[in-house]
């Protein structure tokens, strides 16, 4: 039997409590955030009405064709967790309220161009993985003040994209690593874990977890 979209909000929250409880922390320090790429409006309308509030989109364009069918979700917070062009940085900023991959000092000035007040967090690259986007470490000092000195951006922390690997050991370094760099620079947020790795992910720090498998099952085939 199918399991419907309130059980596996219940399992993923028992995972998370689990993880919370290992780590001495408290839920109201992490922020579940439901990944919806690829699943219509409606898929969206029911997580709100199960409770859920934050939603994670990877692409611009995908979800501009969906956001007219979510204004009736006045407490939904949408955060793009996928690569943002400089180009399309004024419509992300239109449909966004959190941008979590802000990897170069010309996307913060395009976001702050857009003139709508931001919250922003930088995407840190922290693989060798040529697909994989973000600003590397020793490039963090010169954006964080570069986004500091956007009026319209609030920087609130760091987000990071380990290699895929099953094994969530294998990613815990990558998690670990962020964390040291957020508590270098005194940012508070760390956006980092999906759904075979939260528990990895909430025990070495994560403020905002990505979870969109665990939740709604496999991507629809285009």
């Amino acid at each position: 039997m199918t399991e419907t979209l309130s059980e596996r909000i219940e399992q993923v929250e028992l995972r998370m409590q689990t993880a919370i409880r290992r780590s001495h922390r408290r839920r109201d320090e992490i922020t579940l955030v439901a990944v919806t790429k690829k699943f219509p409006a409606a898929v969206i309308c029911e997580a709100y009405s199960l409770g859920l509030r934050v939603f994670g989109e990877n692409y611009v364009q995908e979800f501009e064709q969906k956001h007219p069918a979510l204004s009736g979700l006045p407490e939904a917070r949408f955060h793009l967790i996928g690569h943002l062009q400089s180009n399309k940085a004024r419509q992300a900023a239109e449909l966004f309220h959190t941008l979590e991959t802000v990897d170069s000092e010309k996307l913060a000035r395009r976001l702050n161009e857009a003139g709508k007040l931001l919250e922003v967090m930088i995407e840190v690259k922290l693989s060798p993985e040529g697909a994989k986007a973000g600003a590397a470490p020793e490039e963090l000092p010169a954006l964080i003040d570069a986004i500091r000195g956007c009026p319209n951006l609030k920087l609130t922390g760091l987000m990071t994209m380990p290699p895929w690997n099953p094994d969530p050991e294998t990613t815990r370094p990558f998690f670990r690593r962020l964390a040291e760099l957020a508590r270098n620079h005194q940012l508070p947020q760390l956006s980092m874990g999906m759904s075979h790795d939260l528990e990895a992910a909430i025990e070495e720090g994560a403020t905002h977890i990505r979870v969109g498998t665990a939740l709604f099952g496999p991507r629809p085939k285009p």
